[in-house]
């Protein structure tokens, strides 16, 4: 991006609540954990950890027993009041469709998680992507084509702060996802990016709509060989099962 591109404000990150989040996310990630091991698996002091597991005890985030800390209600009772899912309209069902429809390519549901996308559903023969799934490892948006139809959506200063945020090595993807952004809000389809790290994987891509703004993207994954002289026909499949998607009510 040139000086002139450059965003004139952008939303700042809060030394706080990132590390709230983090102690939230390596505890969900457990099955329980010490405040030593949530302070080494966090990189900070006992001291300065303490008084926010203590504070997220109290709020009900955190369950503790015998100094033993497990998520607690208060996440599962934020989507209770919200009435919703991480996303409602897509059911394991709908990937496993769409998985028989493209012989056997993996397909995942991928979802924005802070600067990520994490796959929180799939269906898939290949046991590296079911590990990524299984696991909900985050992936770099940049680096995903499911990652580029959320960008996608995202307003112009979230955009660019994030992209402000990105390594040297992605700039290449950077400059082809500008060009690219346009098209696959108009077309609802990032296709082949070229953006994974694995240059033999790529991906084909499509939104999920609900309350009017893009929740997650589903993708169809695989070695770009194959998938190239599918092309079409994926992004037919793709595109028919969305409208099927989205005429839910």
């Amino acid at each position: 991006m040139t000086e002139s591109e450059r965003p004139t404000h952008v939303r700042p990150r809060h030394r706080t609540v990132d590390r709230v989040a983090e102690i939230l996310e390596v505890v969900a990630r457990s099955d329980g954990l010490s405040l030593t091991a949530i302070s080494h698996k966090v990189g900070a002091p006992v001291s300065s950890v303490q008084g926010l597991v203590n504070g997220l005890v109290a709020a009900g985030y955190l369950d503790e027993r015998a100094r033993t800390y497990r998520l607690g209600v208060a996440p599962y009772f934020l989507n209770l009041l919200a009435g919703r899912g991480v996303v409602n309209r897509i059911v394991h069902e709908d990937l496993v469709e769409l998985h028989a429809e493209t012989d056997g390519t993996t397909v995942v549901l991928g979802v924005a998680v802070g600067s990520d996308v994490v796959y929180i559903d799939h269906c898939s023969t290949d046991p590296r992507t079911a590990y990524l799934a299984k696991r909900f490892f985050r992936r770099s948006l940049i680096r995903t084509s499911t990652g580029w139809v959320l960008l996608a959506d995202w307003e112009q200063r979230d955009l660019w702060a994030y992209l402000e945020t990105l390594a040297p090595e992605d700039e290449d993807r950077i400059q082809r996802f500008l060009v690219e952004q346009e098209k696959i809000r108009e077309d609802g389809v990032a296709a082949l990016p070229a953006a994974a790290e694995d240059m033999e994987i790529d991906g084909i891509s499509v939104p999920v709509w609900e309350r009017g703004r893009v929740v997650a993207a589903v993708g169809v994954v695989g070695p770009r060989e194959v998938l190239q002289p599918r092309r079409a026909e994926i992004v037919d499949a793709l595109r028919r099962h969305s409208g099927r998607w989205h005429s839910r009510g």
